[in-house]
């Protein structure tokens, strides 16, 4: 195992019964995370100094319980990197700081690999499943081009920040809001090749057309399909398995069908090598829900302050001669709502609806 060390900015503090303290900076957060199923006494007096604590709700999902104010965005620095920190309503705060130990692992290679090569021939690196940029601005400030590819819009704009906030927005990073399957099979047909790939897919999603992604249903097929986009001598293949289904030996076993199996050589898990060199790590089964919160007004009572008087009138009539108050009700009517009830007096009343 090997362990992230060269945080400033970071820190985790204790852990215990499914939660872990952590430093994010001057942050102090308390969040939720079911690898932790030992229960030992809370070691740390900053339990109850916490800024913020997010609790799990027993319908599913969670919300953070805020105990002091503090700004809902702050940044904190690794090395020469600067990232964006934004608590998130699913427990997430932008940024895997484990990971940190990949980066330096990577950026090393990188490094190394572009002093043997000319300025015209630069490190090629693509990102899947790319989140907020970690590895994206790392492999950058390491001399690499990168590809970056995510398909939330959100959290690719989120990786951009990163990369302005670390000094590398004009830092040759091509941004990318795409299925990552669909984007390797085009750039297979289209001969494009990469000399490192990172990937860190979900173990569970669904797609645009709700298909069903299932890490351990796809990720074969995932890695076996990406090998082809690598370059003749590629210097490294990251995966990043959140799944605690798959073991150790099940991942190498992945890694050494598809990659070592095309590229030849032998599995190879830190080592400085010239062969396809894979990582493989474990971490938290991760549960993506949004929270929907539905407001329900409810009004007092109210007495007419008018006579109600008889009439003969037909009442759509009798409507369409008001100025029917519509935008006083809950939820207002907009545009586009559509016009009428049914009645055949369609929405004369400026706002999409009938009076009736």
């Amino acid at each position: 195992m090997r362990a992230a060390e060269n945080w400033k900015d970071y820190r985790l503090i204790d852990t215990t019964n499914s939660e872990k303290l952590e430093m994010w900076k001057d942050i102090i957060l308390v969040r939720p995370d079911p690898q932790v199923i030992w229960k030992t006494p809370k070691k740390s007096p900053l339990w109850k100094e916490a800024h913020a604590h997010y609790r799990r709700s027993s319908q599913g999902g969670g919300s953070w319980e805020y105990r002091k104010k503090f700004a809902q965005e702050w940044q904190i620095n690794y090395g020469e990197l600067t990232f964006n920190i934004k608590p998130t309503g699913f427990k997430h705060t932008g940024l895997f700081p484990e990971q940190a130990v990949n980066w330096d692992w990577f950026s090393q290679l990188i490094r190394k690999e572009a002093l043997n090569r000319p300025a015209d021939r630069p490190v090629k690196v693509l990102n899947l499943f790319a989140y907020t940029g970690g590895a994206t601005v790392s492999a950058a400030a390491a001399g690499a081009t990168v590809t970056h590819v995510d398909a939330s819009k959100g959290m690719v704009g989120w990786a951009k920040e990163n990369a302005a906030s670390s000094g590398l927005s004009n830092a040759p990073i091509r941004w990318l809001v795409d299925d990552c399957v669909k984007f390797v099979e085009r750039e297979i047909r289209r001969g494009n090749k990469y000399d490192g790939i990172i990937m860190d897919p979900p173990s569970y999603g669904r797609g645009p057309s709700g298909e069903v992604w299932k890490l351990e249903d796809e990720l074969y097929d995932l890695v076996d399909l990406a090998a082809q986009a690598m370059s003749d001598t590629p210097l490294f293949f990251l995966i990043n398995g959140y799944t605690t289904g798959f073991s150790y030996s099940v991942l190498q076993n992945i890694a050494e069908k598809c990659l070592c199996g095309r590229y030849g050589g032998n599995f190879v898990d830190c080592a400085d090598s010239k062969l396809v060199v894979v990582t493989l790590g474990i971490f938290s089964i991760v549960q993506l829900i949004r929270n929907v919160q539905m407001l329900m007004p409810v009004y007092d009572y109210c007495m007419p302050n008018k006579e109600c008087t008889p009439t003969s009138e037909n009442p759509c009539d009798l409507f369409h001669k008001m100025s029917f108050p519509v935008n006083e009700f809950f939820p207002p009517a907009t545009e586009g709502d559509g016009g009428g009830c049914g009645c055949g007096h369609g929405g004369n009343h400026g706002a999409g609806k009938c009076g009736c």
